[in-house]
């Protein structure tokens, strides 16, 4: 998740929003979840080390899915189970629902307006990267202990908090780890879900963890768009095919074409060329060569214009290669054969809140009352599907702070983990309604 500019359009906190948020801080059963979570941290740490040992690579999820599923029963969660692509669920009920059951009413399923806190499984490390995970005080170390650790750790901890301290809401939380949200996974967890209708229906609100931080709001969803790029020629060898059109060096006339097309930085474009494969040995002329392609924009119309760029540097570089392969061999007439592939691998929507959304009015309220100075942006990340819809949703991170993310010297530091736990609580609280007579309990003991 890499944020863009925050926005400063936006208007002040509505007031009833604020007294609701400042109203839930001061209850007794909210100063005692605030009091259970200052001693987890211990808990927390073992949780995050353990998850990160367990390898989760791009469609490779299922271990740490069957991991997830199995702390959600511990945490007391309501129809835990694991969908058709990899998300898992788990349910805690709302008073409201809760009373349709007493009342004999189990299929009260229909109609339910849940909220709902997720947070992605997958890293981006390979099934073989070693993980190599630890602790030094208050910081862990290795592949993913932040991106997604620190948010599939806040997750729980809210979860298990909901077990410990009675608190009363009205709509129910569904707790979703969900698969694909790294590189081209292409979010396809979170399309999976909100192309289901029990979920598409009835998450009313997404709250999105993902990394550590406490410092951004996530509610603009940024786009992006990739490709992989294929280029098949005959090959030969260097010497007595010499003249052979090169996939390779097409590879780097569309490069060098396509990099040199101006973008704006209003609205901020970006691309890159994040691989590129190709070739047997030095001297042989590749049969293909291949690169992935990313583009990214504020403005669809803006992703759409370097889409159509790649495509024209792609044609000239094939018409240029063909050309400079027939004067390298003149003499002897050979067919060209080269054809060039280009295949979408991702797709990510853009979208964005209307400032008055209740969602965006909770999350800066539940700020204004810790004293949390944070700023609403825009990043490419799990809230893009819900907000594609119109639905509302924002992604925020899950406390303490972190760096290195995508490498294999990634880090995360519990130090403020509190504060973004508080904040994720009361976000979820204020979003679901709450009950004002609850009482505080704690279990077993």
């Amino acid at each position: 998740m890499s944020p863009t500019p925050p926005r400063a359009d936006l208007p002040d906190i509505a007031p009833a929003v604020q007294q609701e948020v400042a109203r839930l801080a001061a209850s007794p059963e909210i100063r005692s979840a605030f009091n259970w979570l200052r001693t987890q941290e211990p808990q927390l740490a073992q949780w995050q080390m353990e998850m990160a040992r367990v390898p989760a690579p791009p469609f490779g999820e299922a271990a740490r899915g069957a991991w997830l599923a199995e702390r959600f029963r511990e945490a007391g969660l309501d129809d835990v189970r694991i969908d058709d692509v990899g998300n898992v669920f788990g349910v805690h009920p709302g008073f409201a629902q809760a009373g349709f059951a007493q009342a004999g009413f189990p299929g009260s399923r229909a109609g339910q307006r849940y909220v709902a806190l997720s947070a992605h499984l997958d890293t981006v490390f390979p099934a073989n990267t070693p993980l190599n995970i630890r602790q030094q005080g208050s910081r862990l170390y290795g592949p993913g202990v932040s991106d997604n650790g620190a948010g599939v750790t806040a997750m729980l901890a809210i979860a298990s908090l909901l077990r410990a301290v009675r608190l009363r809401h009205a709509l129910p939380f569904v707790f979703i780890g969900n698969v694909g949200e790294e590189g081209e996974g292409d979010l396809r967890g979170m399309r999976h879900i909100f192309s289901t209708p029990r979920w598409k229906d009835s998450i009313a609100y997404s709250v999105v963890l993902d990394g550590a931080g406490a410092d951004t709001i996530v509610a603009e969803a940024l786009g992006s768009r990739r490709f992989e790029v294929i280029v098949r020629g005959p090959g030969g060898h260097s010497w007595s095919d010499f003249g052979a059109p090169n996939p390779i060096v097409i590879l780097a006339r569309a490069i060098d074409t396509f990099t040199a097309v101006p973008v704006p930085s209003v609205p901020k474009t970006t691309f890159n060329i994040g691989v590129i494969r190709g070739g047997t040995s030095v001297n042989s002329i590749p049969e293909s060569a291949s690169m992935k392609v990313d583009i990214r924009s504020t403005s669809m119309a803006e992703m759409e214009r370097l889409e159509q760029n790649l495509r024209l540097a792609l044609n000239r570089a094939v018409e240029d290669e063909t050309l400079a392969a027939e004067m390298r061999s003149p003499v002897q007439k050979r067919p060209s054969g080269v054809s060039c592939e280009v295949v979408a691998i991702g797709n990510r929507p853009a979208g964005e809140l209307s400032t008055g959304a209740r969602i965006l009015h909770v999350i800066r309220a539940v700020d204004a009352q810790l004293n949390n100075a944070a700023q609403v942006q825009r990043a490419s990340t799990d809230a893009n599907i819900p907000l594609s819809l119109g639905l509302e949703a924002v992604a925020i991170g899950g406390g303490g702070s972190g760096g290195g993310a995508h490498t294999l010297q990634e880090w995360f530091d519990s130090n403020g983990r509190e504060l973004g736990l508080k904040r994720i609580l009361l976000t979820l609280l204020a979003l679901a309604g709450s009950g004002s007579d609850g009482e505080s309990r704690k279990l077993g003991g």
